[in-house]
């Protein structure tokens, strides 16, 4: 049977917008990666009468209640003693638990106030979920058919605790064996990928095919379920396969993180070195290049040329260029990839060069037009792009990702 689930994150602090529900959407990945599906998202504040009407309201309608929150030491940490009251179960203290907050305190040469002692309390008779991040366990229970799980509110901890605790108690559920393989796709949104599969979509049972919209890109997650591992990979090769023949133009990569690792994984399999010249995207090329483990192989330097007479006097774009066709242009776009490979020697060079707003550029140039260079042993390409009236954070991350694509099309 498919279990179905409701996340109950507690914190008056998400209510009043201080902070975002980032672990919703952690938990809410993940839990279809086992095959569960997430019917609701419920918020509530530190109030343990409407913690209650929600968890009573949970179970008449999931088989799996996840809460983040409220696990803490303080006093409008309620999340526990409302489960248990809610559910029938005694706060018990484990003694295991209280030894190692002590532990863990001395380890840090810090005295542990008692109310950290309520930490230690839990359901009783639940799995413990230990907290490799921070001082709060968490835990799951069964009561009635509902499985009832309590993580920690702090994203860093909460996907942890889901990792090494809340996970293995869920697949325990099933007997199956659920995969999945996700293609992440860029240049294609969403609705666009819905329309081109919608055929295989609603044909496919087990695998089942379920497109994501994520922050500038898109991504199809196939899942399958079977008795072994072995089995659900067999199922999911050739579904991944039809997806791909229909769509693969725009896949990026399987399994993968992002664009800029893709680069790195295909330059490091080249042998070859990138370098990048940055106008409006302000050094977030090089930024991400960076971010990926093991990029010092391949990624020789940046220059940020944000004002003209860097362009000129560091890249060697030619005065003439910039005074003719200005900065946002596709001749000074090429100039700057140029002007790049051949200061650091890298064989593969991006540039970007637009206007990023909030207003036209001095010669009218609108918000979002960007003109993004590749140069490249075989010559020198450049893509104008326009991404709209759009915040500067998004014109920079899509043309990032842009530069990204046009990069791992060519080395692929």
């Amino acid at each position: 049977m498919a279990h179905r689930a409701e996340l109950i994150a507690v914190g008056t602090e998400i209510l009043l917008g201080n902070i975002a529900n980032t672990d919703a959407q952690i938990l809410s990945e993940k839990l279809a990666e086992l095959g569960i599906d997430v019917l609701y998202h419920t918020v509530v504040g530190d109030n343990p009468k409407r913690l209650r009407e929600a968890l009573e309201l949970a179970r008449t309608r999931v088989d799996v209640i996840i809460t983040t929150g409220g696990l803490g030491p303080t006093y409008d940490d309620l999340t526990k003693q409302t489960i248990c009251d809610t559910f029938g179960r005694k706060n018990v203290l484990r003694p295991e638990l209280e030894q190692w907050l002590r532990e863990l305190f001395a380890a840090r040469k810090r005295p542990m106030a008692e109310n950290n002692l309520q930490q230690a309390y839990l359901p009783e008779g639940c799995t413990i979920f230990h907290n490799h991040n921070g001082t709060a366990p968490g835990c799951g229970f069964c009561e009635g058919g509902v499985h009832v799980l309590m993580l920690p509110g702090p994203p860093r901890e909460c996907a942890l605790m889901f990792e090494t605790g809340a996970e293995p108690y869920l697949r325990a559920l099933s007997h199956d064996v659920i995969r999945s393989h996700t293609l992440r796709i860029y240049g294609k949104g969403e609705s666009d990928m819905e329309i081109l599969l919608r055929d295989k979509i609603e044909k496919m049972t087990n695998p089942t095919v379920a497109p994501y919209a994520k922050s500038d890109e898109c991504m199809l997650r196939v899942t399958a379920k079977a008795a072994s591992a072995e089995e659900a990979e067999a199922l999911l090769k050739p579904a991944v396969d039809e997806v791909l023949s229909v769509v693969g133009e725009w896949v990026y990569g399987v399994d993968v993180d992002n664009l800029e690792s893709v680069c790195v994984a295909a330059l490091k399999e080249r042998g070859a070195t990138l370098a990048a010249a940055e106008s409006c995207t302000g050094g977030l090329i090089a930024k991400r290049v960076t971010d990926v483990p093991g990029a010092s192989a391949v990624f020789l330097g940046g220059v940020v040329s944000y004002a003209n007479g860097v362009k000129a006097r560091v890249l060697n774009v030619p005065p003439a260029l910039l005074d003719e066709y200005g900065a946002v242009s596709e001749p000074v776009a090429s100039a700057m990839a140029e002007g790049a490979r051949a200061l650091t020697g890298a064989d593969y060079a991006l540039s970007v060069t637009g206007v990023a707003g909030p207003d036209s550029d001095e010669r009218g140039n609108p918000v979002g037009l960007t003109y993004i260079g590749l140069a490249s042993p075989d010559g020198t390409v450049c893509k104008k792009c326009n991404f709209g009236k759009r915040t500067r954070d998004h014109i920079r991350m899509q043309a990032a990702n842009t530069a990204f694509d046009m990069l791992r099309r060519t080395l692929q």
